[in-house]
This record gives structure tokens, C-alpha cells and sequence, in this order.
């Protein structure tokens, strides 16, 4: 008997081992489809893909999880601890009958007894199988999503990705004609673009623009005409050549689709991409668009600039454009520079940079220097950038006081003694060598403490605190404080808010007069600095600045006032105060109205032609000419973007000449029409309310109740 008990237990542990074998074929399963749906939406793998990627994860499961090693022993813990009738005594059935004692026998034989009663198929044990089953059953709707709802997705992320969407290329798996045994496509790129011929067997061109396309055909049977039809109409017959062999060549210029008729049967439409070339793309990294040389500086500017074309750069230049004078005797004088960059390499991408010293050119204090970056490739397209404008200060302008007296000026006077600290700073300069060092650094501070002075004045009117506004007293008269102004509100906000000293609130000038007036505020600190410092030959680039965007902000203040005539009609005295209104009639406006012919209207019957296709055949000559209209529009969008629209124009033309439309066809068709229709204008519509969990009806309800 205890054979009998031993069996039973050896029988549960390989129904236990056997459960959980399947349930990680089915995990590995599950994982493996959603794997290869990835695998198939981006690079289109095949279905035997998916089952060495199904043996792979589970040979790996296997080899972590080891059941077949399970013993016995968790077998006979199980049944303990389900049925308490064995009384943890399942045990004695794995112990030879001799070493026993009669106790021991005599419960052995009560436990045997209780085993004959155990089913081999316990729920426990197949409890993951369950979990594996179910996790089966759901994997295929996310693959299934994944590989065609989200086809639209895929196609725009292989067109980022150059390599990922020729592998995709190579492996579709194209519909040609019965005849056609191979076919030998040869792209000969154009010479500029230094790329070697290439040979393919896909129908499918993608090439670049200008290329020779030579095509062999090899055929099973003898024809008597091969021609190549393209989307606009041309017609390509292919001479024969040894054997069943028939070639022919044509240029590619732009992007269309093509047929191939043996004997008046045609194929499927093939795309034929041409990657255009796109002209060199410049960006000027410095200087920056507009730049202001102020007095003190280097007269130089540095130009960095990046140049990037498709196949190569064959030349660069800098276009220079300088302007002397002003008013009506403004001069102007163009100068040609070069990079000094070799570009017989031709490459694709230049790192160049020029510095251009403004004397040599010509250009004088007040001149203003134009220029821009013109760039050619190696198919004599030419691409420039934006104009640049570089700025030469003119120190004696902004030290002239003319129009300050006949001007009207909205600024303070002490605006202008930025003027007065510049001439003695340049004063200080010329009498360096004359005054001891002492005298020099005592009048340098000087005239650090007048910058100072200006600059506490000039920020008053940005709202600024002075130094010497600290007044310790006012804790002590603080009306806050005194009960009689409790619950005042008026007090308060006198307290607290900031009415006159706060920079950001002060609203004495707009937003763009302040932030100048801030930028002029800067460059006087620095000046100071480098007065405190005894630099005053430092300090004068700052000042300088700083009056010239003073005397630009007096330029922006001047009032000016357009003088205009005004000719009134003559009075007729004879109706003068009569009060006669007979003559003054209600105006009419009477227009004609023609509503506007919509573009779209083909294609939006098409698809409600499409939509009664999916229950029965074409009935009506009408339906044939609605889809025949869509055909026209869908095929004037494949010739220049065929990748997108060509296989809607192939599954439309297979149901117009059949009379009949699969699913897939007719949700092809339906997604390109879609793809192509304007997004609809949104219409007025009351807004939704916030969902407040039905706080507001119940708040009236219990206003109601009361």
C-alpha cells in the first residue's frame, strides 16, 4: 500500500510540473507577440521572427525557473496543510515500510486511505496557468493596435529615420505582373552630388532629383509592347533587348507614381520618391543682429558662422553694404569679402570666421555698416542669411547741443550733466601727466561721487529709494499701532503698500522708456566703479553709453504735431435752421450673395460612397463618377507626396474597376481622404460647467427645506 500512496504523490508533482510548463509557453507566448508587433510596425520582421523570439524568452524562463527539479517534498506540505484529515502525516508514504513502527503503519494505512480520495487536478497548482491563459487572450488587442491602428504613426517615424525606412523598403514584398520573372533598377545620381550609381530589384524609386533611372525588365513570355505609364500622362516603351529581356532609361526630375503595361495589362502603382536639394542653410553665430561699437572700443567685429548643405558648399562670401552720412546725403558703398576658407573639398558643413577691422573699410564714427552671408552649393543654389547691423558711435554728436534748445524735452535738466562728467573725465585724461598722482586719484573720486549723485537722481524716477530716506522715527507715530484705527482698512493699505519707492510699481514712464531708463542706470554704476577705481579712461566706454541712450530716450519724448487742412463744404443759407428732412432716406446696402464652391465636396461624397460599399456592390452610375472625381484629387496629392496617398490610389482604382470593396481597402481610402480634408471650424457652444459633486443642488435643497 505504501506504493500505492508513493504513486499518488508522484502523479501530483507531475501534474503540478506539467501547469506550470504551459503557463510560461503561454507568458513567453504573449511577451513574444508583443515583441514582434514592435519588431513588425518599425522594421516589418516576419512571422518566424516572432517564433525564435517566442523559444528564446521561454528556453530563458526555463532555465531561471528549474521545474522539473521540484521534488516531492512541497508536494506532501500541500496536502498537510489542504486536507487536515491526512494529519500532517503525509510523509510515512516516502519512508520504507521495514523502518517503520506499528504506530507509524497503522497511521500509513490511514493516510493511504485519504489519498485515494485526492484528485490530480488541484486548483492551486493552476492558478498561473490561469493567469498565462488570460494574459494570452488580451495580448493580441494591443498588438493588433499596435500594428494598424498606430500605422500612421509608424510611417511618420520611419521618415525620420533615413536607414529604418530603406531596410523597410527592401523588405516589402511587392505585387508585379505574372510575366515579370526580375526586374533591375539603376540610379545614377547627378555628378554634384559625388554619389556612386546603385543597382535594386523594387519597383519602389527613391532617388535623388536629376538622376538617370535606367529599368530591365525579365520576362517569362514573349510581348509585343512594355511600356512604363506615369502619373502625368508619359509614356515609357521599353526596347527590347537579348531574350525576354526589355530595358528602357528616363530622367527623374520630380515625384510621382508609375505602372508597368505588358500587352495592356497594367500592375499595381509604384512610388517613385525624388529627394529634392535643398539650398545651404547659414546661421551667423556672432555677432548679434544689431551691434552698437560704443566710444572706447575696439572698432572691430568678429562674424562666426555655420554653413550646412545636403551634398557640399562650393563658395561663401560676406556682403558688406556701408552707410555714410544722413538725410539726403546719405552715401552708400558695397564691398565683396571673403572667408579666406578653402572650399575645394566642397564638403557639407563649414565652420568659418572672419574678422572685419572697421577702419579699412571707411567707416567713421556715426557710419553704420550693413552686411549679410551668401552661400553656394554645388547645384548653384544660393541662400543668404539676414542683414546684420553693426553701429559706429559718433562722440561729437552726442556731445552737440543742438535741438536741445528749440526741442521740447519731458526729461530733467540734470539728465543732461552726463555730458559734463564725460568732458571733465577726458579733461582728467589729458592732464594726467601734468598732476600728481595724488591730485589724479582725488579728482577721479570726484567725480565718482558726481556719477553717483546723477545716478541716485536718475533713479528716482524709476521709483527707486534714496540713501537717505531711512527715517528711524516713524516706528514711533505708527497709526497701525493705535487702537483708535482698529479695523480701519484705509490705514492699512497706507501702511503696507508701496506708493512711490517701489522700482517695479512706479508708473512715471511705459514699460519701454523704463527699461532703457534701467539700462542707463547700469551703465553708471559701472562708470562709478571704474571712477572709484582711478580708471577714469575705463569709465568713459560706460559713459559714453549711457548719454547716448539718454539723448535717445530725449529723441523718443519730442512731441510732434501733423499740421492738415481742412476744407469744409459751403453752407446754402436758403436751408439754413429750416429743418427740412425730406431729402434724408434710411441707406440701403443690396448685394448678391453666391455661396463658394467647395473643393472638398468630391471627396466628402466619396466617402459616403464608401461607407454604403461596405454592405453592397456599386449600383449606380453616379457612385462610379463620385469615386472617379475622388481619384483625380487623390492622385494630384500622390504625384508629389506618393508615400503617403499612393496606396489610397491604388485601392480605389482596384474598387472602381471591380464594383466591389474590401474592408481594408476601403479603410485605406478613407484615412487618405481624411488626411486630406481641412479640420472643421469649431461652433459656439455654451461652456461646461465644473463638476462640484452635487454640492450646489444640494445646498438649495436644504434652502428649500428651511
Amino acid at each position: 500500500m505504501a506504493e500505492d500512496g508513493k504513486n499518488k504523490v508522484d502523479q501530483l508533482r507531475q501534474r503540478y510540473i506539467v501547469y506550470q510548463l504551459l503557463a510560461d509557453a503561454f507568458f513567453a507566448a504573449a511577451l513574444a507577440a508583443l515583441i514582434w508587433s514592435f519588431g513588425y510596425t518599425l522594421y516589418a520582421l516576419s512571422w518566424i521572427w516572432g517564433v525564435l523570439i517566442f523559444l528564446l524568452i521561454y528556453g530563458f524562463g526555463l532555465l531561471l525557473s528549474r521545474w522539473w527539479e521540484v521534488g516531492t517534498r512541497p508536494i506532501i506540505t500541500f496536502l498537510d496543510l489542504k486536507y487536515p484529515d491526512l494529519e500532517e502525516s503525509s510523509g510515512l508514504v516516502l519512508k520504507e515500510s521495514s523502518t517503520l513502527n506499528p504506530l507509524e503503519k497503522m497511521q500509513l494505512a490511514h493516510v493511504e486511505d485519504i489519498l485515494e480520495s485526492v484528485p490530480l487536478t488541484q486548483k492551486q497548482f493552476a492558478y498561473r496557468l490561469r493567469l498565462g491563459i488570460l494574459f494570452f487572450l488580451v495580448m493580441p488587442i494591443f498588438c493588433w493596435e499596435i500594428t494598424w491602428l498606430h500605422n500612421d504613426w509608424r510611417i511618420g517615424k520611419l521618415k525620420q529615420n533615413t536607414s529604418i525606412v530603406r531596410s523597410l523598403k527592401n523588405n516589402i514584398v511587392e505585387k508585379v505582373l505574372p510575366q515579370v520573372n526580375a526586374v533591375t533598377i539603376k540610379i545614377s545620381p547627378p555628378a554634384y552630388t559625388r554619389k556612386a550609381w546603385r543597382e535594386q530589384d523594387k519597383f519602389t524609386i527613391e532617388a535623388e532629383e536629376g538622376s538617370m533611372t535606367a529599368w530591365r525588365l525579365s520576362l517569362n513570355v514573349q510581348a509585343k509592347t512594355v511600356e512604363l505609364i506615369f502619373n502625368n500622362g508619359d509614356k515609357l516603351s521599353l526596347r527590347k533587348a537579348a531574350g525576354y529581356d526589355y530595358e528602357g532609361q528616363r530622367r527623374i526630375t520630380k515625384s510621382g507614381f508609375y505602372q508597368v503595361s505588358i500587352d495592356g495589362k497594367l500592375s499595381d502603382l509604384y512610388q517613385l520618391q525624388a529627394i529634392k536639394d535643398n539650398p545651404p542653410v547659414i546661421h551667423i553665430k556672432t555677432p548679434q543682429q544689431y551691434t552698437y561699437i560704443d566710444a572706447g572700443e575696439v572698432p572691430r567685429v568678429t562674424i562666426n558662422a555655420a554653413l550646412d548643405d545636403d551634398y557640399g558648399i562650393r563658395n561663401a562670401f560676406i556682403y558688406t553694404t556701408l552707410a555714410k552720412g544722413s538725410g539726403e546725403a546719405v552715401k552708400f558703398k558695397e564691398q565683396k569679402i571673403d572667408f579666406g576658407a578653402s572650399f575645394s573639398g566642397q564638403n557639407p558643413h563649414y565652420d568659418l570666421q572672419k574678422m572685419i577691422s572697421l577702419p579699412p573699410l571707411g567707416m567713421q564714427p556715426g557710419d553704420e555698416l550693413y552686411f549679410y552671408v551668401q552661400a553656394q552649393d554645388n547645384y548653384n543654389q544660393l541662400s543668404r542669411s539676414d542683414v546684420y547691423v553693426v553701429s559706429l558711435q559718433d562722440t561729437a554728436q552726442l556731445l552737440s547741443m543742438d535741438g536741445l534748445i528749440g526741442g521740447v524735452s519731458v526729461k530733467p535738466e540734470f539728465f543732461r550733466s552726463e555730458r559734463q562728467i564725460i568732458l571733465d573725465s577726458e579733461k582728467l585724461l589729458r592732464d594726467k601727466d601734468s598732476t600728481s598722482k595724488e591730485a589724479f586719484n582725488t579728482r577721479s573720486n570726484d567725480l565718482g561721487n558726481d556719477q553717483k549723485i546723477l545716478r541716485l537722481r536718475y533713479g528716482k524716477f524709476l521709483g527707486e529709494e534714496a540713501e537717505s530716506d531711512i527715517n528711524p522715527k516713524e516706528e514711533q507715530n505708527d497709526a497701525v499701532s493705535d487702537p483708535k484705527n482698529f479695523g480701519n482698512a484705509a490705514v492699512v493699505l497706507d501702511k503696507y503698500s508701496d506708493k512711490h519707492d517701489n522700482a517695479e510699481d512706479a508708473q512715471f514712464f511705459d514699460p519701454g522708456v523704463k527699461a532703457q531708463l534701467k539700462a542707463t542706470l547700469t551703465e553708471m554704476w559701472k562708470a562709478e566703479l571704474q571712477l572709484r577705481l582711478y580708471k577714469p579712461e575705463a569709465a568713459l566706454p560706460f559713459e559714453y553709453k549711457a548719454l547716448r541712450l539718454l539723448k535717445d530716450l530725449q529723441q523718443k519724448s519730442r512731441v510732434y504735431v501733423a499740421k492738415t487742412a481742412y476744407n469744409p463744404a459751403p453752407l446754402k443759407m436758403e436751408k439754413r435752421l429750416t429743418g427740412d428732412l425730406s431729402k434724408i432716406i434710411q441707406p440701403t446696402d443690396h448685394q448678391i450673395v453666391k455661396p463658394g464652391s467647395d473643393e472638398y465636396r468630391a471627396l466628402k461624397n466619396a466617402v459616403g460612397v464608401l461607407e454604403s460599399l461596405r454592405y453592397e456592390k456599386i449600383s449606380s452610375n453616379v457612385y462610379i463618377h463620385t469615386l472617379q472625381l475622388a481619384n483625380q484629387q487623390l492622385s494630384e496629392r500622390a504625384s508629389a507626396q506618393p508615400e503617403l496617398y499612393l496606396a489610397a490610389v491604388s485601392a480605389l482604382r482596384k474598387i472602381i474597376s471591380t464594383g466591389r470593396a474590401k474592408k481594408t481597402d476601403i479603410s485605406t481610402v478613407e484615412k487618405a481622404i481624411h488626411r486630406l480634408l481641412p479640420v472643421g471650424k469649431l461652433l459656439p457652444s455654451a461652456s461646461q460647467n465644473a463638476v462640484d459633486m452635487g454640492l450646489s443642488s444640494g445646498y438649495y435643497k436644504n434652502l428649500d427645506n428651511k
